[in-house]
Order: C-alpha cells, then structure tokens, then sequence
C-alpha cells in the first residue's frame, strides 16, 4: 500500500519571482524534473504563473512525503478525518509564506496564501481509507527520522 500521487499546486503572481516557487516545490516533492511552470492571465490580464509539482511513482511519492517532516505529519495524522475525502485524497495545504522563506508548515486558516497539496491513497476493496493513510503517514514519519527530514530545506548562515 501506498499512494498512487502527490502533487502540489503553487500561484505566482507576475510580479513575484515564480523560480523561487519552483525551487520549493522541487525540494518539497524531492524532484526538479517534476515541476511544470504554466504562464496564464489573470481574470485582469495580468500574467499569473501556475507552479505544479507532481510525481506518480508510487514509491517516490510516499518517500516525497517525509520532505514534510516529522511534526507535520504527525499534525496530518492527528486531522486524517478532516483531510480525507470520498476519493481516496488527502489534502495538505502548506503556509506559503513559510515555504517560500525555507521552512515547511502545515498551514492553519489564519495563514493566508498556501501552496495546496494532494497525495491520492492507494486503497483497494475492503481496506479502509484512513487506516490505510495511517499507515502511509507513518511510513513518511519513519522516512522523515531516517532521512533527518525537519521540515526545513534552505540551511543559512
């Protein structure tokens, strides 16, 4: 078991600098050749940038996870219920802010702009879903303790 996607959706506006978007979304699905960059306008005519990050290998997918990092994903455990939906996905929102400044958090509704997150679960007749997205998140966990994944990827000096 375990999932069958993960994929994460970024908006930059024209003004903003949308590599820095896609240098997150590089570090938080584990791979620069999965990130796509589409130039769009807005509903103004103003160029927006749609930054998305998708990886469909089932193993590198579930491994991708634990670039969340301990804490948060322990945090996606605790609100498995409220993150599951009747397709089989959890969804994960990230504090855009914080990403985009080296750090990865699970974004709360006071947070503002996210980067939004889907990882479809691979689940099959007579498996329960959130059981099964237990099961994923701690394989993540156990990645992320492994790997030492904090949840940070940009090292200052």
């Amino acid at each position: 078991m375990g999932l069958h996607y993960v994929s994460w959706l970024s908006t930059a506006s024209g003004i903003e600098d949308y590599q820095i978007h896609a240098d997150a979304l590089s570090w938080v699905i584990g791979d620069s050749e999965a990130v796509d960059i589409e130039q769009t306008k807005s509903y103004h005519g103003s160029p927006i940038y749609l930054v998305k990050a998708e990886i469909k290998n089932k193993s590198r997918a579930t491994k991708s996870l634990a670039r969340l990092g301990v804490s948060n994903l322990e945090k996606l455990i605790k609100e498995i219920n409220d993150r599951t939906d009747s397709q089989n996905v959890i969804h994960i929102r990230l504090c855009l802010r914080k990403l985009l400044s080296g750090e990865i958090e699970v974004a709360t509704p006071e947070d503002g702009l996210t980067v939004k997150g889907r990882a479809k679960i691979e689940v099959y007749p007579g498996n329960n879903p959130i059981d099964v997205a237990i099961k994923v998140l701690t394989e993540a966990i156990n990645d992320a303790k492994k790997n030492t994944y904090t949840g940070k990827y940009l090292e200052c000096d």
